[in-house]
């Protein structure tokens, strides 16, 4: 890890941040970094518990001339997004973060970064260690599995926290505060096939990657290629004449797939080379402006023991391209939001079993009830065995919330400039909180991270500098109790 990083602005910031990325963090993999918490809040003789589901919750007393003030609870997720690069050779579950700084960004090398949300666990830190910051009395919530399924957000009870404000530092640009987020459901579609033996005499491994990825709900409207769609058109054009052996494409759900690989097999090779070849220049072309480093290949491979019958072959390939994916509605009632949507995750096919993954994100529940059902109405046409779960709730949009108009004034006040005030398509915990705690008046903003969920993740460090200074102002300024 380069040394660099501790000594950015702000320091303790950094430094936490830091210390955080040197611990292995997975998704439903967070005891370590749970642990080094309890550590670092008996360290700083703060109060500290763990509830039944995994979640951490940390509490601070008010800073002299602040115990009138309302209590505010500061929120972040612990787990991060593993995805990298297919050439990187790296653990997630035994190695920490190898961080860089790239002029006014922080990366990582060849994986994601972890600044989502490990910079809003390093503000946290950074204020609950802090002597000489102004603040009402504090609480934290660190949420467990909030990339793969929210389960620590859906897990807490009631009881836990007696703040009246929640701030959620989860959000990506700088000049935006949410107000708002989309819900979300797991759809799962499975089937098994009876294996045939492969009696042809060429076999070819087709490989699609070099495409942006990213975040599913952030993203999806950017055009990005979506690497299971576009190995399916290929599989498509040479199914007459070429059958599928094994599919590996994407990895988690609320990633856009970056790469995908198929091997298949075929007596005419020469036809099914220059078949592919023209699809493949095609494709390229189409997404020269959204996909600029886009690679298609085809090349011999083993010949493998297995595949699918052809029967199998037209079933899957043709239920692929009915799913759905990309944005389904955009809100008519917020400019610019996407109201609906489906990523077309994961799709794995190997040793007579099929696996498709998507996420399909709503901000209403009628929304995500109609894409669900289409998407399970496709797979079932296709005689898959479908399940839906890891359902969460969207954000409800509160204009008129309190704690919103004071950030406002602050952020005018500070920085001189309207901020954007947004519902985000992206799975805010806000939502599920807010079941369990109702009247809790919650908000969420951070620092620019882009590129997040991919190996491309980076963290402005100049940003982040403005959002330190934005939170410890936001905490000086919070209102009396009623």
């Amino acid at each position: 890890m380069s040394s660099e990083i501790r000594n950015l602005e702000p320091k303790a910031l950094w430094n936490h941040f830091a210390d955080l990325n040197a611990i292995p963090r997975p998704s439903k993999k967070e005891d370590r970094v749970v642990a080094m918490l309890l550590e670092f809040a008996k360290t700083h003789d703060l109060e500290a518990l763990v509830d039944p589901i995994g979640n951490l919750i940390m509490k601070k007393p008010a800073t002299k001339g602040m115990e009138n003030r309302k209590t505010v609870v500061l929120q972040s997720h612990l787990d991060m997004v593993c995805q990298k690069n297919n050439d990187t050779d790296f653990d997630f579950d035994t190695q920490g973060i190898n961080m860089l700084v790239d002029g006014n960004w922080v990366t990582a090398d060849g994986t994601t970064l972890g600044a989502d949300n490990g910079l809003g666990v390093a503000a946290i830190m950074s204020i609950f260690a802090a002597d000489d910051i102004a603040h009402p009395t504090l609480e934290a919530l660190f949420t467990i599995d909030e990339e793969t399924g929210m389960t620590g957000a859906l897990g807490l009870q009631a009881g836990y926290l007696n703040a009246e404000i929640l701030l959620n530092l989860d959000t990506e640009d700088d000049d935006e505060i949410a107000m708002g987020c989309a819900g979300g459901i797991d759809v799962t579609a499975t089937k098994s096939y009876v294996k045939q033996k492969v009696t042809v005499k060429s076999a070819f491994k087709i490989t699609v990657k070099g495409l942006r990825g990213g975040h599913s709900g952030m993203d999806i409207h950017k055009g990005f290629g979506n690497a299971n769609k576009i190995i399916n058109r290929l599989l498509f054009a040479i199914k007459d004449n070429a059958l599928i052996a094994s599919i590996d494409g994407g990895s988690l759900r609320n990633a856009i797939p970056r790469e995908s690989s198929a091997v298949v097999v075929c007596d005419d090779a020469k036809l099914v080379k220059n078949v592919f070849q023209q699809l493949a220049d095609e494709i390229i072309q189409e997404y020269l402006s959204a996909e600029p480093n886009i690679e298609i290949t085809i090349e011999s491979t083993d010949l493998p023991e297995y595949s699918l019958s052809k029967s199998e072959q037209e079933t899957l390939i043709k239920t692929l391209y009915a799913i759905h994916n990309g944005v389904f509605r955009m809100s008519p009632d917020i400019e610019g939001l996407v109201e609906t949507s489906n990523n077309l995750a994961r799709v794995k096919v190997s040793d007579g079993n099929i696996k498709v993954l998507c996420l399909t994100r709503s901000a209403t529940e009628v929304g995500k009830t109609d894409l669900s059902n289409q998407l399970r109405n496709s797979f079932e046409l296709g005689e898959f065995d479908v399940t839906l779960g890891g359902v969460y709730p969207g954000w409800k949009p509160n204009p008129d919330s309190k704690i919103l108009k004071v950030l406002q004034t602050i952020y005018f006040d500070v920085f001189q400039a309207e901020p954007k005030i947004i519902a985000y398509h992206a799975g805010l915990e806000c939502g599920i909180l807010g079941t369990h705690y109702p009247d809790m008046d919650m908000i969420s903003f951070g620092p620019t991270i882009k590129r997040a969920h991919s190996p491309d993740e980076k963290a402005c460090i100049s940003s982040t500098q403005k959002f330190w200074k934005y939170l410890l102002e936001i905490l000086k300024n919070i209102p009396v109790k009623d």
